[in-house]
């Protein structure tokens, strides 16, 4: 716990009976025991709210990247859509319509 041995320890807590005296140090020990309590539960709060929002990000992300993915396949997969035409139009698109080639009289059986 914050690299502090056993000596170490033992020494704050000397320093502090000779600063506070043996009346305060419960008292004192007792309050920087809450107020140890009170940070570690509001940094697991913390914790968790953050863990949520990264979570529904994520969730969000996802679905929006999978919504679009149908969407892109689906698009480059089927054929362009092809809509009736009047048959004027087809004929001058396609051109005129040729004969096949005369290549001389047909042979008589």
């Amino acid at each position: 716990m914050f690299g502090v041995g056993m000596p170490e320890l033992l020494v704050i807590l000397v320093v502090a009976l000779i600063i506070f005296g043996p009346k305060k140090l419960p008292e004192l020990a007792r309050s920087l025991g809450k107020g140890f309590a009170e940070f570690k539960k509001a940094s697991h709060e913390f914790k968790n709210a953050m863990d949520m929002e990264s979570e529904k990000n994520e969730k969000g992300e996802a679905a929006g990247k999978s919504a679009a993915i149908p969407k892109e396949t689906a698009a480059l997969a089927s054929p362009p859509l092809q809509t009736e035409t009047p048959s004027g139009v087809e004929q001058k698109a396609a051109g005129p319509e040729q004969e096949p080639a005369k290549t001389g009289p047909e042979p008589k059986a």
